[in-house]
Formats: structure tokens, C-alpha cells, sequence
């Protein structure tokens, strides 16, 4: 890619990938059992797209928001079945497929309101590999009692087995981030409900953990009638604690509010 093309990109926030071999474990690590379609977010200039296209899936998909790089592919690549020019964060994945997975170069600055996305559409997307930088990565995988550990791990652990594949050296890009980045792979598990109020669920997570430092019982206050009492979790912090844990407080506010 020639220097304006990367000059013209730095506002989405993309590095791109110059090196095949990395972009060849990465599309080897998408497993997309039993999927009717992938899905490539933001394939640029195809660095992962060329070995997507050798896979064969039922149905390859790509979603690219720069008109130069839309260009270029449908110039360029075959074996794409529909290029869409759009934002995938506005896409309406409905019509797209009952199964899918995504895959992707997650541009830096968005990456976790893709993770959001995922989760809205969570009965449609099964499976999720992607690279993006090594420290979302790691928050995502993180386990409760890890000081990294937040909102998005609670969220995507929820609904997904969550796997750290392997770290990226920040050498491979152009231009070259300031930062190693990481791929990850989800795998939707068997739940199909947490039992408890879903929105309350989340809400009670995001509460939690923008006031991870203090206890529970600080951020969930303005939630609780003024006799609600207490409960063990509320003199914990948010860090500390699992999934269920989190479904067992909600219940429990939902029961005191």
C-alpha cells in the first residue's frame, strides 16, 4: 500500500497487516463450524480476505466503510460473495445469515464498540477471531480477581468461551502501531439466558465497574431503596467477581430497588 493510502486510512484508526504469515494463522484460527456466512470487518486490502477466499465457506462476506479500498477489492479479489460498503457498527446483520462468523483487523479505536455489536447480535454470531490491540485483548480474557479484568470481560464471558491465541509484534504494520496486538477467539456457549433481568444485568456491571476502586455497595447505592440491606457482594469490589455472581447482585437489586 502506497504512503497516501495509509495517510488516507489513519482516521479509522487502521495499521495494516504486512505480514501474510501472520494473516494466514489468523484466518486459520476462524474454525466457522456449521456458519452459512463470514464476515471480514474492515479488510482493507485484503491481507486476511486472500486467504478467506481459499477457505470456501458457504457464503464470504466483507464489510469495508473506505471507498478506495472498496474499489480495490472488487477490482482485485474474487471469491467474495457481496461487498458492503457501510460501517459495521450501523450493519444489520438479520439478513446476512442464523449463523455467522466474524472475523477481522479490529481498528484500534473502535474495537470494543464491535464487542458491543457482537453482543447485541449474540444469537446470530457464533464465533469471533480477530486481532486487535494486546491490552483490550487481554482485559477480554481476563478472569475475576485480574486488576484487568471489566466490563467487557463479565459482558463477553457471558455469552462466549473466550481463547488468547497468540501475540503480534507490533513490526508486522504500516505503519507500525505503538503498541503489540493480540488475536482472540470467542466461541458462543450453550447459555441462552442469565437468570436475571438482562438489562439490569448490564447495567449493573457498568455501574460496578466505573467505580471499580470502591466497593460495590458505593456505585449501586442510588439503585437500592434506603432499607434495602445488605448482602455479602456489596463489600466487594467489582473485579472480584464472576458471571453468576454478577446474576446473583442483580437479582438481589432488582429485589431492593
Amino acid at each position: 500500500m502506497g504512503a497516501d493510502k495509509v495517510r488516507a486510512k489513519k482516521h479509522l484508526g487502521q495499521h495494516f497487516l504486512k505480514d501474510k504469515r501472520i494473516a494466514a494463522a489468523i484466518v486459520g484460527s476462524l474454525r466457522a463450524d456449521g456458519c452459512d456466512s463470514v464476515i471480514e470487518v474492515g479488510p482493507g486490502m485484503g491481507v486476511l480476505t486472500q486467504f478467506l477466499t481459499a477457505r470456501k465457506f458457504p457464503s464470504l462476506r466483507v464489510v469495508e466503510i473506505d471507498s478506495e479500498s472498496v474499489t480495490w477489492l472488487r477490482e482485485n479479489l474474487t471469491g467474495i460473495d457481496e461487498i458492503i460498503e457501510g460501517d459495521f457498527l450501523e450493519l444489520d446483520l438479520g439478513p446476512l445469515g442464523s449463523k455467522l462468523a466474524v472475523i477481522g483487523n479490529f481498528p484500534y479505536n473502535i474495537s470494543s464498540q464491535i464487542f458491543f455489536r457482537v453482543l447485541e447480535n449474540r444469537e446470530r454470531v457464533t464465533e469471533v477471531v480477530c486481532m486487535v490491540q494486546k491490552e483490550v485483548a487481554e482485559r477480554i480474557c481476563s478472569a475475576p480477581g485480574s486488576r484487568v479484568y471489566g466490563i467487557l470481560s463479565v459482558l463477553l464471558r457471558a455469552w462466549y468461551d473466550i481463547e488468547y491465541l497468540f501475540t503480534v509484534s507490533e513490526n508486522v504494520f504500516s505503519p507500525p502501531p505503538k503498541v503489540k496486538s493480540a488475536v482472540i477467539r470467542l466461541t458462543r456457549n450453550d447459555r441462552e439466558r442469565i437468570d436475571c433481568d438482562e438489562e439490569l444485568f448490564v447495567s449493573v456491571v457498568k455501574r460496578c465497574f466505573n467505580q471499580r476502586r470502591k466497593m460495590i455497595r458505593n456505585p449501586l447505592k442510588m439503585m437500592l431503596r434506603p432499607d434495602a440491606g445488605d448482602m455479602s457482594y456489596l463489600s466487594m469490589r467489582a473485579e472480584q467477581l464472576s458471571v453468576e455472581q454478577f446474576a446473583e447482585l442483580t437479582r438481589w437489586v432488582a429485589a431492593n430497588r
